[in-house]
């Protein structure tokens, strides 16, 4: 039988999830727990597993597409069982499923007993066999009154998607009705020979003359296939401004021939235009400029999008207010590089952030209030007994925060090791949702790539986060003399509404005395 599988919420209250790759094809055999596909939440890529044992049937969704949760995404033949088809309605008919398999042709009798000639079926339609499409497209063809059988799907498979669907509520669909082939008789004027296409009820392409003269550039409307769509969009072409003298339905129409012609024509005017440039002027001895590069347009969903929703709602929630100052880390540079060595010998990396983060719950301990949350529903401020550091990390995604809780009952190695897997995780993209929640403060190091100074946004709804600059060799007077001294900046900001400036500027106080003097660390 065929087993549906369904978009799982692969994450807490999740309603979407973009397909990132497949990992199988239609017909791939699989085990259960074989991950099938890659799929990217709002916090990281996750590996989707088989539920079955059994051979790919169909994949109903493409890479780079969004998909809700609940939707069928793939089917599957189940091993040793018998194929049916999954309960998917066909175009016109919305309640029942329908098999791939004709049912047996019931033969007349007439009264004397002989076998009566039997009445065949209507002619298939032009596709033939069952739609695919995917549930959501379906919904679209029924709302826009389309018959889903008639459109031509440009997905993998012959999949029908929305777009397919929307086309042919445009009349960019097949043709209504069946055209004997006849000759083009006129040709655009970047010389492409221009007809109407067809497809009649067998599948088989008819043209016609076009019946219009060619059609200006920069129409408002433009008929195409899907198939003709997606050429225009890899080759960077506006469909509107593609001459043409074809037409359907009294519309413009454009062929792939044609969409092919016009990009020619426009790289070999853009290279045109670049050797003019190289060559400094132009035929009136003024300099020409550089074509414009078009811009790219990058999908605003995932990750980036969560992230931005994030800061969005902390900046615009939490009147925000930064705090700067400075900390002579000398000793504590020394103190790691006397460390260094012999954590590598026990297989960890130790850098920095351990340290800021031992200081940070010593000054979060003195100053409860920077680990504290407003609870806005019920109008109460909740102080936070769990030490949970989160560390702001880099990633080819963007910005993730790995938290590592109950520092305060951690030490200085064990620390360190929990971090570097934590951080590694989220740049592989790998971690956990889980890995990512609860944190009480968080630290980001802007001075990895040479920053001194910002004005960090609350990782909401926590109160407080810590920014650290780069260490740099500065003038200080020590003793009456100035010497070359390790210093490192450091931005709190917090939230203004839990938090004051002046008990801000103590914990920082307090977090300077603890880096100042590494070896108070020993006491914590």
């Amino acid at each position: 039988m065929v087993r549906e599988f369904k978009l799982p919420d692969v994450g807490e209250g999740l309603t979407e999830a973009e397909i990132v790759s497949w990992l199988v094809e239609v017909g791939d055999t699989v085990r259960e727990d074989q991950p099938v596909a890659e799929v990217e939440t709002d916090k990281a890529v996750v590996e989707v597993p088989s539920p079955v044992n059994g051979t790919v049937r169909e994949i109903l969704a493409e890479e780079g597409e969004m998909v809700p949760v609940g939707e069928v995404i793939i089917t599957f033949d189940v091993e040793g069982e018998p194929v049916e088809e999954p309960a998917e309605t066909e175009a016109g008919d919305e309640d029942g499923a329908e098999s791939d398999e004709p049912e047996p042709a019931v033969t007349p009798v007439d009264e004397d007993g002989s076998e009566a000639p039997a009445e065949t079926d209507a002619e298939p339609s032009a596709k033939g066999g069952r739609v695919f499409a995917a549930p959501s497209a379906r919904r679209l063809a029924r709302e826009l009154d389309v018959d889903i059988a008639a459109v031509a799907g440009s997905g993998p498979g012959g999949r029908v998607t929305e777009s397919d669907v929307r086309t042919a509520a445009e009349g960019g669909a097949e043709a209504e009705s069946e055209a004997e082939p006849e000759p083009a008789t006129a040709a655009s004027d970047d010389g492409v020979q221009s007809a109407t296409r067809r497809v009649s009820d067998d599948g088989a392409e008819a043209t016609e003359p076009a019946t219009a003269s060619a059609e200006a550039a920069d129409r408002e409307r433009t008929l195409a296939a899907p198939a003709t769509r997606k050429l225009a969009e890899e080759k960077g072409v506006d469909l509107d401004s593609v001459p043409t003298e074809e037409t359907r339905d009294g519309e413009a129409f454009v062929s792939p021939e044609a969409v092919e012609a016009y990009a020619e024509a426009q790289q070999a005017a853009q290279q045109a235009d670049a050797e003019a440039v190289s060559a400094g002027a132009g035929g009136d001895g003024e300099t020409v400029a550089a074509p414009s590069v078009e811009d790219e347009r990058i999908p605003y969903r995932g990750i980036r999008r969560t992230i931005g929703k994030q800061m969005e709602r902390s900046k615009f929630t939490a009147p925000h207010v930064t705090h700067h100052d400075e900390v002579d880390v000398t000793r504590l540079v020394e103190t790691r590089g006397n460390l260094k060595a012999e954590a590598e010998e026990r297989g960890t990396k130790l850098s920095y952030m351990p340290f800021v983060m031992k200081a940070v719950v010593a000054g979060l301990k003195q100053h409860p209030m920077l680990n504290a949350q407003l609870d806005e529903d019920n109008e109460e401020i909740v102080v936070r007994g769990d030490y949970n550091i989160g560390v702001a990390t880099a990633t080819e995604a963007g910005l993730m925060v790995p938290v590592v809780k109950g520092v305060d009952r951690k030490g200085m190695l064990d620390i360190a090791a929990e971090m570097n897997e934590l951080v590694g995780k989220a740049r592989e993209r790998s971690i956990a949702r889980e890995e990512m929640q609860g944190g009480t403060f968080s630290i980001t190091n802007f001075g990895a790539i040479g920053g001194e100074y910002a004005t960090p946004i609350i990782n909401y709804p926590e109160s407080a986060i810590l920014g650290l600059g780069a260490i740099k060799d500065k003038p200080r007077v020590i003793d009456g003399e100035v010497v070359p001294r390790k210093v490192m900046t450091l931005s709190l900001s917090i939230d203004h509404r839990v938090i004051d400036g002046a008990e801000a500027a103590q914990f920082v106080n307090t977090v300077k005395e603890y880096l100042e003097t590494p070896e108070l660390l020993l006491l914590e």
